[in-house]
């Protein structure tokens, strides 16, 4: 218990969700926040500021009805408090009802004073007594924008563009697969999922095969990625969706490979185990550090440099692999903040990165070679639109799709297209360009 009466868990989650509201990224404020925090702590802190973040506004929705003025009108520190107290009397089952209340009360009065604590200690009150059963969002059927920026808690211009392209039902799975914890997965290197499976489980771990023609193991709730790393380290802690890429890639194993925007590596060791060379370059120093970091604990041999893909560091290659910087829309279960950093105009701003991106890699690759583009990221602007600009410009370029995956997982093009589900898998594209001449 800190000073102010709040638990060193809840105090973390609010420190974090303090930086993401000033536009940090989550996973970033989390790794910073948590530094020194008791294992137990730390894991109630990341449970709170990710659920808070997954569902701000379903919360704010609920909170609403409970505030004289509305949720937008009050100040942020209690508004962020008061977030943080709802998730827990509605989702954390474990947390009584008094702690979230009581801890609330002494975390705003420290922050705020007895007249915030006064009107915190009511809207919690009246809220646990309501709960979120009770609660009427705006109807599916007839107001489906309202349902899903509400219960969805997704930002209206994103359900917006969804909507026209799919319609209810798919926008409705979509985002029910956002809102959803994600389990991690691993990646054996150099093993089945059934050898690393049975390594796992003499460590006291488990998982299950995700299978559709992986080596992927998602692991269960109970075994930490970290754990699982010690257990097995020739594996890569890595979602099903960027292991396909590397599936449909099809890289031959004589080529010599250039991954452009390689960190965190796993794609880049995933290619590296089976062809002649792979560099791996990224332009972050730091993000670099876990590739070689990665590289090291596998075993698996990859030239890590430092570099812009804007400027790339080499003279040619056999195969390019292009897992351009996108929006990652397909990654909002793993990444809820994105959802809320995103603008309506971050597609047409990054779809211009990524053409530069093309633009630059394609001349380095040697005649006969394969240029994989990849993103994590559901926007077409972002994927097939963009391939098929680059393809007018580069006559050069065909299309090659590969066969190499399970056919659910390609449109009738022939890119890789996988989208997120309820198991906790991400969404990612791929487009596999041979250079003709």
């Amino acid at each position: 218990m800190t000073r102010d009466g709040c638990s060193l868990g809840r105090r973390t989650a609010f420190k974090i969700r303090e930086q993401v509201e000033r536009g940090r990224r989550l996973d970033r404020a989390l790794g910073s926040c948590i530094q020194g925090v008791e294992a137990r702590e730390r894991a109630f802190a990341h449970e709170l500021s990710y659920g808070v973040t997954r569902l701000q506004s379903r919360l704010d929705y609920l909170l609403s009805p409970h505030v004289h003025r509305g949720v937008d009108t009050l100040d942020p520190n209690v508004r962020e408090v008061l977030r943080l107290a709802a998730y827990q009397l509605l989702y954390m089952h474990s947390v009584p009802d008094y702690a979230a209340v009581s801890e609330a009360v002494a975390q705003i009065r420290a922050l705020a004073g007895k007249g915030a604590a006064g009107l915190v200690n009511a809207v919690l009150r009246r809220l646990a007594a309501a709960g979120a059963d009770t609660a009427e969002f705006p109807d599916l059927d007839s107001d489906p924008v309202g349902f899903f920026t509400t219960w969805g808690s997704h930002p209206r211009w994103m359900v917006d563009r969804w909507l026209k392209r799919w319609g209810t039902q798919k926008v409705f799975d979509l985002i029910e697969a956002n809102n959803t914890r994600p389990l991690a997965c691993l990646t054996p290197l150099h093993a089945r999922a059934e050898e690393a499976l049975k390594t796992l489980r003499m460590a006291g771990l488990d998982g299950d095969p995700v299978g559709y023609g992986t080596e992927c193991l998602r692991l269960r709730r109970s075994s930490s990625p970290a754990a699982a790393l010690v257990a097995f380290p020739e594996a890569v802690i890595q979602d099903p969706a960027s292991h396909l890429v590397t599936c449909y890639a099809n890289i031959s194993p004589g080529m010599e490979v250039a991954d452009l925007c390689a960190a965190p590596g796993g794609k880049a060791l995933t290619i590296a185990t089976g062809v002649r060379s792979t560099l791996a370059a990224d332009c972050s120093e730091s993000r670099m550090r876990m590739v070689q970091e990665n590289a090291k604990r596998t075993g698996v041999q990859v030239n890590c440099v430092v570099a812009d893909a804007h400027n790339p560091p080499i003279k040619s290659a056999d195969a390019i692999l292009l897992d351009v910087p996108c929006t990652g829309t397909g990654t909002l279960a793993r990444h809820p903040d994105i959802r809320w950093r995103l603008s309506p105009d971050s597609v047409s701003k990054i779809t211009r990165v990524q053409d530069r991106l093309l633009d630059s890699a394609a001349p380095l690759l040697r005649v006969g070679g394969l240029l994989i583009y990849s993103t994590c990221t559901l926007e077409p602007e972002e994927n097939h639109e963009l391939v098929e600009g680059f393809l007018l410009r580069n006559s050069g370029f065909e299309l090659e799709p590969s066969d190499t995956v399970d056919g659910e997982f390609l449109d009738e093009s022939g890119y890789l297209c996988v989208h997120p589900d309820k198991d906790g898998r991400d969404g990612s594209f791929a487009a596999r360009l041979r250079r003709m001449h």
